[in-house]
């Protein structure tokens, strides 16, 4: 509701039924005055009035006959989403914009108004304002655009004739284990997870759907921990593996691959807005890849989710912390960096902080900690004063709020890590074995020089006059028979320097070895600025005074000093906790605390479900969905904890559940029931994030490069993607396309540069805020890419050369290529339509030769010039249509 109740509490009357009832829109002066003057009241005695109290008090006498045959209201799951959604804005915890002193998500204030009179639905005004036909009195008033469903208004009435009882936001209570229930059908359940689900469908009357078949589950399964598609090989192995323990068997090697930690790194990723350059125009590189490798490492080493995230805020004030754990900290600095001319350095510092809070309670807390910048959170509990408490955390950076030039490429802001390659260390040493060459050359030249040059000088009888420096020529005015030894040594140590600056230069700066040693020096200092990874990482060497900031704004603090503190709502930090990162990272892994476990295990939930538990899962305060199966989520919070927080164990019990193993066919009868499938009575299908879709198409085609980790590549981008960034001269924009094995590693490793992110990734996070739930959507530009793009094509022609090679006959050509990229062999009518089409290509490309050799000149790999170009041309133009079925793109 976005508009006022009349004065009420000191300031007015108590509300009820028959007080005068103010017109919408009413604003308090600070005595809580009317600051209007249209007031038009509506007395108990008025007509209007009486109609509303008749459909009260019928309302009343309806609940009273329901009341027990319905089942009990639960105030979170049925009545705070109402008033979250249509009355908070304006009667909630905010006071900047609380209207008429209401509070309507706090108990006591509700009931003290009057709005809610428990047990009374008749003499409730929050009641009698939602049932009145009047705009000028019925909340929430027209203009807000809301408007309160019938079904509704009759929850809130049979709840406050229940008591009108309030409870803690579910989320904000730490959870505890219930029992799994027990089910008719325990036989179906393989984990306390299907106890849960199952208990869910026999209430709703729906069945689950029968296991999936064995090269579903292996697709299923390879998409979900590993990316990439089963090889045939694989799959049949998994066929025929007569064991009883096949299934589990299969998980428990996926988990232990490598490729396990690339997989599940691109959700983290995108959480920590993980790019390669800090955005804005100069959008200078980085190295922050380095902790994306760490990531990678870490969670193929299934490090406890407790030390991966404490690591990760506050690996640097560890004890005796490792380089690896400092660079863990680089988490908190992967933010953008604004390094333009007009950029003001505190002000970016205070943006940079923001982002900081916003990403870390979001990802850790799964809150919108943002809204409290400016002012007191509008719905959850979160002040403005436990946002600024939680941004001293950050506030004691050695920064400056903008990059450092290294070099027209490279722009990173201390504090880092300096971490030089093997490579680093040998073309240092290369270079400096150079120099040291060079001037073992030049120096019997220059020593006759700075003979001569001194011998001269000393004979002039004035050096005053030579241009030296002051305390050299203060030396040199010194009788030499009075001078002492290390006035003798500080003065032939200042000529030599003198010399070296300004003389040598022009004595011996034209001979060759000394210009290739002067050139030598410049690429040993380019080369150590642009080529030698440093890593961003945090550090609290530079604590500063946090107050509040006056609606956000950097040059407004205002207050007293502020130190960290836990939101007031949550669990508080114990007596001996640092106040600092690493007490707040130790803190979200107390036992008490209520969101750090069930966040995580319902972020678990949508990646391998496709939608949470709680479907907001950027999102578990007020705001948020009312979990559909709350007990699950709250056993899986637990079961994380207890089993040591790790996360293979979580991934292993997800996906060994007879839930996961469910068929996604959807059935006429479970479409209608739930659309979304939220009930889970079958597996969920969806299409796969196009950096799964790449990958995948390099795999089917043999083409991917396997190696783990290393600097971002530059695989295949259109012509010119970046040049709209060559607005100055500052750096040279052009795409650096990288050439062999590194045009097909995983997208994982291709170069994010946020300005311009790759072209042939859609649907991804734009990796310049925190993101934990990828957008879906359906466009032709997705087809008009899977279908163009080099990487696409290439894979294609690949494939196609692959079977022609493997293969004599055109059907088992066709019958290899089709199982290489969905897993299965094609049925009658697939070979059909298969050799169908191969037909019409085939015609195609053998009336138009340039045609067939413009398509299989499509990529870098060498192709095989002894194949028949129409036929190679053909087969490729099939391959490319496989690649693109709605089987290939879709996670079954």
């Amino acid at each position: 509701m976005n508009q006022a109740f009349p004065p009420i509490g000191p300031t007015g009357p108590r509300l009820r039924p028959a007080a005068k009832l103010a017109t919408r829109g009413v604003h308090l002066n600070s005595a809580g005055n009317d600051s209007r003057m249209d007031r038009r009241p509506v007395t108990a005695c008025g007509h209007r009035s009486h109609r509303r109290r008749t459909a009260v008090v019928l309302l009343t006498a309806f609940l009273a006959a329901e009341l027990h045959a319905a089942e009990p209201i639960d105030f979170n799951r049925d009545i705070r989403p109402i008033l979250a959604e249509n009355c908070f804005f304006c009667h909630g915890q905010d006071p900047a914009k609380r209207q008429a002193d209401l509070r309507l998500d706090v108990e006591a204030a509700a009931w003290e108004a009057g709005a809610v009179v428990p047990g009374e639905p008749g003499a409730s005004a929050l009641l009698e304002r939602i049932h009145s036909s009047d705009a000028d009195v019925v909340m929430p008033p027209p203009d807000s655009n809301r408007q309160l469903s019938q079904a509704q208004k009759e929850l809130l009435a049979r709840w406050i004739a229940e008591g009108g009882r309030y409870a803690d936001h579910w989320a904000f209570v730490a959870p505890t284990r219930p029992q799994p229930p027990t089910v008719s059908r325990a036989d179906w359940a393989r984990t306390p997870i299907d106890q849960f689900v199952l208990s869910a469908l026999e209430e709703a009357g729906v069945a689950p759907s029968p296991e999936a078949d064995r090269t579903t589950l292996i697709r299923r399964l390879s998409f979900d921990l590993l990316g990439l598609p089963p090889t045939p090989a694989e799959v049949d192995a998994f066929l025929a593996d007569q064991d009883p323990a096949a299934y589990e068997n299969l998980v428990d090697r996926m988990l232990a691959s490598p490729h396990y930690g690339e997989r599940m790194a691109l959700s983290w990723l995108d959480a920590a807005r993980y790019a390669d350059s800090n955005g804005f125009q100069q959008d200078g590189d980085t190295w922050q890849w380095i902790w994306r490798d760490w990531v990678v490492t870490a969670l193929n080493a299934d490090m406890p989710f407790d030390q991966f995230s404490i690591e990760q805020l506050a690996g640097d004030l560890l004890p005796e912390a490792t380089n690896e754990q400092k660079i863990a900290s680089a988490f908190n600095r992967n933010h953008l960096l604004n390094g333009e001319g007009g950029a003001i350095a505190e002000e970016q510092r205070f943006v940079n902080l923001f982002d900081r809070v916003d990403t870390t309670s979001t990802t850790w807390l799964g809150l919108t900690m943002a809204c409290a910048q400016c002012h007191d959170h509008k719905y959850d509990p979160a002040t403005k004063v436990d946002y600024y408490r939680m941004l001293d955390l950050f506030n004691r950076v050695p920064e400056s709020g903008t990059p450092s030039f290294f070099s027209s490429r490279v722009r990173v802001a201390p504090p880092l890590i300096e971490l030089p390659t093997e490579a680093n260390t040998a073309r240092i040493s290369e270079l400096e074995s150079r120099i040291a060459e060079l001037d073992a050359e030049i120096a019997p030249v220059a020593e006759v020089a700075f003979a001569a040059w001194k011998k001269g000088l000393l004979a002039d009888g004035s050096p005053a006059d030579a241009g030296l420096p002051d305390e050299l020529t203060t030396l040199l005015a010194v009788v030499e028979a009075e001078r002492s030894d290390e006035q003798k040594a500080a003065i032939d140590s200042q000529l030599r320097a003198h010399f070296n600056k300004t003389v040598r230069p022009e004595t011996v700066g034209e001979l060759p070895a000394s210009k290739s040693l002067a050139d030598t020096r410049q690429q040993l200092e380019s080369y150590r600025k642009d080529q030698i990874p440093r890593v961003m990482v945090m550090s609290d060497d530079q604590p500063r005074e946090t107050r509040e900031l006056d609606r956000g704004a950097y040059l407004a603090p205002v207050g007293d000093v502020l130190h960290f503190e836990p939101p007031a709502f949550l669990p508080p930090l114990p007596d001996d906790a640092p106040r600092n990162r690493l007490g707040f990272a130790r803190w979200l892994f107390l036992p008490e605390h209520p969101l750090t476990a069930r966040v995580q295990v319902n972020r678990m939930w949508q990646m391998f479900f496709g939608t949470g538990l709680v479907k907001t899962t950027e999102d578990m305060g007020v705001q948020s969905e009312f979990p559909r199966h709350k007990d699950l989520l709250d056993w899986l919070a637990v079961e994380f904890r207890e089993q040591g927080w790790s996360q293979k164990k979580m991934h292993r019990l997800l996906v060994t559940s007879a839930t996961y193993r469910q068929s996604s066919r959807v059935t006429p009868e479970s479409l209608a029931a739930d659309p979304e499938n939220r009930l889970h009575a079958r597996a969920s299908r969806f299409r796969m994030p196009s950096m799964l879709l790449r990958d995948i198409a390099l795999a089917s085609a043999g083409l991917l490069e396997p190696a783990i980790g290393g600097a971002p590549v530059y695989p295949y981008q259109p012509d010119g993607i970046w040049e709209s960034l060559a607005i100055t001269k500052e750096r040279d924009f052009t795409y650096p396309a990288s050439h062999g094995s590194d045009l097909y590693r995983r997208s994982l490793y291709t170069f994010w540069r946020r300005t311009v992110s790759p072209a042939n990734m859609f649907d991804t996070a734009n990796r310049r805020n925190c993101t934990v739930r990828a957008s879906h959507t359906s466009t032709p530009l997705h087809a008009l890419t899977t279908l163009n793009d080099p990487t696409w094509v290439e894979a294609a022609r690949v494939l196609a050369e692959r079977v022609m090679l493997a293969e004599e006959s055109t059907i088992a050509q066709l019958a290899t290529a089709f199982r290489l990229v969905l897993g299965r062999g094609p049925e009658d009518d697939d070979l059909a339509t298969l050799t169908s089409a191969l037909a019409r290509q085939s015609e195609l490309y053998q009336a138009d030769p340039e045609l067939a050799a413009a398509l299989l000149a499509v990529g870098e790999s060498p192709r095989n010039e002894s194949l028949s170009a129409s036929d190679h041309a053909a087969l490729t133009a099939v391959c490319l249509a496989i690649l693109n079925l709605d089987e290939a793109l879709t996670r079954e």
